[in-house]
């Protein structure tokens, strides 16, 4: 089996935090250990390079859609994937996983696809572009249901996984940190919420890609009088020390904040995962996906959305009963390797790919 992923950028290189960043790159490093696997992407310049046994090819100077920087395309892109049995998109609502998908089906290769948020302008703001796919492969029971595909035979979930091996526990590290956030400074993170709720006692880190300077001063005066720490653009082998001195490793997302609703605001919650990894437990809201992840008062806590104050007292908590959150990042590790894992993700896309029918029709799109 030749299995070939297509993403809209080049994920996976370093520095970069967040779950979507990750997800292509590292399912695909993963499954090249396993069968013949390439990585196609877009970028800046053409590159083709080896990863381990994967395979990344970028095809450069795309065109944007409608000028859509997550909407790119290439008149390269079909001989790109010329030889793949599969073709796996990551991500929809691109015009290049519909013209991925309809080559696939009219030559008879399997094609899935796992939406990892976001999208731009193709085919599918006119036509359901579903039936393209042999199978939707999701990251959450919330991520399938949100896409309305709870009662969808093809559609399936996968999960997430995390490096085992680069993210764990280190004895030497002290945690000698509090409460740990890992993410983009966006308004549906909830990250004013946690600077609202923490403790002026309680050293908070917020590790991100730098902001826009508005954002930037916006968090530095809320954080006034309390000890908040910001570091911008680590590196992996920084990222992960943060995570194996830190306290808990916290992700306060919301459904409604200053800024507006956003209506899927996580479809997993990958630094939540490789906290625990590192056997930190988690806290997290009770918002999408998230409680999928965090085991409420086994693997750390669940809070409500939008309460600063009982966020606050959680992560007080765990920075105070060492012993108690010990036990939990423990347990936290044991429910990653046992439930995500890369292998456990590779394994799971495998069965779906070999379990579709090769030669299906091409379908008729439904019109919404």
């Amino acid at each position: 089996m030749r299995v070939v992923h297509l993403v809209p950028a080049r994920f996976g290189t370093g520095g970069i935090v967040g779950g979507a960043e990750r997800y292509a790159f590292e399912l695909a490093r993963a499954m090249a250990e396993v069968v013949e696997t390439t990585l196609v992407a877009f970028g800046d310049a053409d590159a083709d390079d080896t990863v381990g046994a994967l395979r990344v090819r970028t095809l450069g100077r795309p065109w944007h859609v409608r000028g859509q920087r997550s909407n790119p395309v290439s008149h390269r892109l079909l001989g790109a994937l010329a030889g793949a049995d599969v073709v796996h998109c990551h991500q929809q609502h691109v015009l290049a996983a519909t013209l991925a998908g309809l080559w696939s089906r009219l030559l008879g290769r399997r094609v899935f696809v796992s939406d990892l948020g976001g999208g731009g302008w193709d085919l599918s703001a006119y036509v359901s572009t579903d039936a393209l796919f042999h199978g939707h492969l999701h990251l959450s029971e919330y991520s399938r249901t949100v896409f309305g595909q709870a009662a969808n035979p093809r559609a399936r979930v996968v999960g997430g996984g995390v490096d085992t091996v680069r993210f764990s526990p280190d004895a030497s590290v002290v945690r000698d940190g509090g409460p740990l956030f890992v993410g983009r400074l966006l308004p549906h993170k909830g990250v004013h919420d946690l600077i609202r709720g923490v403790p002026a006692d309680l050293p908070l880190t917020i590790v991100a890609p730098r902001p826009e300077p508005a954002v930037y001063r916006e968090l530095t005066a809320l954080a006034e009088s309390k000890c908040v720490r910001f570091a911008f653009d680590l590196p992996d082998d920084a990222l992960v020390r943060e995570y194996r001195r830190a306290s808990s490793i916290v992700l306060p997302s919301v459904y409604r904040s200053a800024a507006g609703e956003t209506k899927v605001p996580e479809l997993l919650g990958q630094t939540l995962l490789e906290g625990m990894a590192c056997e930190t437990p988690a806290v997290c809201t009770d918002v999408a996906s998230m409680p999928e992840v965090v085991e409420h008062g086994v693997t750390g806590f669940v809070v409500p959305a939008n309460e600063p104050r009982a966020l606050g007292e959680r992560l007080a908590w765990l920075h105070r009963h060492r012993t108690d959150a010990e036990a939990m990042g423990r347990a936290g590790r044991r429910r990653v390797l046992a439930q995500f894992t890369w292998p456990l993700v590779v394994e799971r896309c495998l069965d779906a790919y070999k379990g579709a029918a090769v030669a299906s029709p091409v379908p008729v799109p439904v019109t919404r």
